[in-house]
């Protein structure tokens, strides 16, 4: 069965929000036709939901100032069913003890990304996630055009660095393409505000 969307969880706390947003806008410079479902940690009252870490394809964690609920336990929830998420650690600024004794905790993790600036953030999360696709190419029905397009990508990726995308989400968000997903009903907004009907998209 091929895959329509890829679920993405991102374990972050508010002082984060700067890369909560980024995440939510620079998966679609990705070369690949797959729609995102993007959920992040809910902030203030919104409530947790615990289906959405153990239902995402991907899963990374963000760790800044603080490690606040329920940060911890989605980390639980992904390990307890097998996941090994990326851990992507801020650099050079101060954190409470709860944060510091959460990353003494998982200092010999072997899956630990440090950055320190949001820009080498957004590469290394791009790189991380293009990644993730292609070791489960298999799984997710990449076809070989495809697979060579998104690894030329990567590759350019990480000797250069392109300007981030100008659209802003910044909360949970579902990104949708037109290759893979038809609606079964209503429209299909394409990313350039274009709508669609289930049978004009059909035909293209």
């Amino acid at each position: 069965m091929e895959i329509e969307k890829i679920n993405l969880y991102i374990s972050a706390a508010s002082d984060l929000y700067p890369e909560r947003d980024l995440v939510s806008r620079v998966v679609t410079e990705l070369p690949v036709t797959f729609g995102w479902k993007i959920n992040l940690s809910p902030l203030g009252r919104k409530t947790f939901d615990e289906r959405l870490v153990l239902d995402s394809d991907i899963h990374s964690l963000i760790l800044g100032e603080d490690i606040r609920a329920p940060i911890g336990y989605e980390w639980y929830l992904s390990r307890k069913v097998g996941r090994k998420p990326i851990f992507f650690v801020k650099e050079n600024i101060p954190r409470t003890m709860a944060a510091g004794d959460f990353l003494r905790n998982l200092s010999t993790y072997p899956r630990i990304v440090t950055y320190k600036t949001l820009a080498e953030f957004r590469v290394k999360i791009l790189l991380h996630i293009g990644q993730s696709l292609l070791e489960n190419a298999d799984q997710y029905s990449i076809e070989s055009k495809e697979y060579d397009t998104l690894s030329s990508f990567l590759n350019t990726l990480e000797e250069t660095e392109p300007e981030t995308l100008e659209i802003v989400t910044g909360e949970d968000s579902i990104i949708l393409t037109r290759e893979r997903f038809i609606p079964k009903d209503g429209v299909l907004i394409d990313p350039h505000g274009d709508v669609q009907n289930k049978n004009d998209a059909s035909k293209s």
